[in-house]
C-alpha cells in the first residue's frame, strides 16, 4: 500500500468514520469494519466512533424537531411523505421505532425530528437513541469486519490493500445498487 495512503487513513480514518456516521451512516460504517479488518484501524475504536457520530445526529435532529417544529427546516421536513408514516409509527410503537429507526429506510432523516415533534420525552429518546446507536455501531461494524474477512478470503491471492478495497467497493455497490432497486420496486 502506499504509505502516505496508509498514514492518511490511519490519521484521520477515525475522524472521518465520525463525521460520516453524522452525516450518512452505514457504508461508512462498513468500509470502517473493512480497514480495522485490514489492521488500518483498530475495531473497537471504529465502534465508538460509529457510536458517537451517529447518537450526536440523531440527538440533534430530535432537538431540531422539538425546538424548531414550526420553522422552516422542519416544516419542509415535516412535508415529507416519510415524516407521517413516521409520526403514524411512533405514535403507535414508540420504544420500537426508537430502536429500530437506524435501521428503517428512508426514515433515517425524518425519524429523529418526527420524534422531536412527537410527545416522546428527551430522556426517553436520549436512553433509547444510545442503546439502539451502540447496537447499530456494532453491527455495522462487525459487518465490515466480517465482509473484509470475506474479501481476504475471496481475494487473498491479490496482493494490496488497494485491490482489495477497490474489489470490496466494486461489490458493495452491486449490493447498495440491488438493495435500493429492490427499495424502490416494494414502493
Amino acid at each position: 500500500m502506499n504509505p502516505a495512503l496508509h498514514q492518511f487513513i490511519v490519521d484521520y480514518g477515525l475522524w472521518a468514520v465520525l463525521a460520516g456516521t453524522f452525516l450518512e451512516g452505514e457504508s461508512v460504517v462498513v468500509l470502517a469494519g473493512f480497514l480495522a479488518h485490514q489492521r488500518l484501524l483498530h475495531l473497537p475504536d471504529v465502534m465508538l466512533c460509529a457510536f458517537a457520530g451517529s447518537f450526536a445526529a440523531d440527538q440533534l435532529l430530535f432537538y431540531l424537531g422539538r425546538r424548531y417544529r414550526d420553522r422552516r427546516y422542519v416544516r419542509r421536513i415535516r412535508e415529507q411523505p416519510a415524516f407521517g408514516k413516521a409520526l403514524a409509527l411512533v405514535d403507535r410503537y414508540p420504544h420500537s421505532f426508537i430502536l429500530a429507526l437506524r435501521f428503517l429506510y428512508g426514515l433515517r432523516t425524518v425519524g429523529p425530528v418526527a420524534l422531536g415533534v412527537s410527545r416522546v420525552s428527551p430522556l426517553r429518546f436520549l436512553v433509547l437513541n444510545a442503546i439502539a446507536a451502540a447496537i447499530w455501531a456494532v453491527c455495522f461494524s462487525a459487518l465490515g469486519y466480517a465482509f473484509g474477512q470475506t474479501i481476504e478470503s475471496m481475494l487473498g491471492r491479490l496482493h494490496g490493500v488497494e485491490t482489495k478495497l477497490g474489489a470490496a467497493a466494486a461489490i458493495g455497490a452491486a449490493i447498495w445498487l440491488a438493495y435500493h432497486l429492490y427499495a424502490r420496486r416494494r414502493k
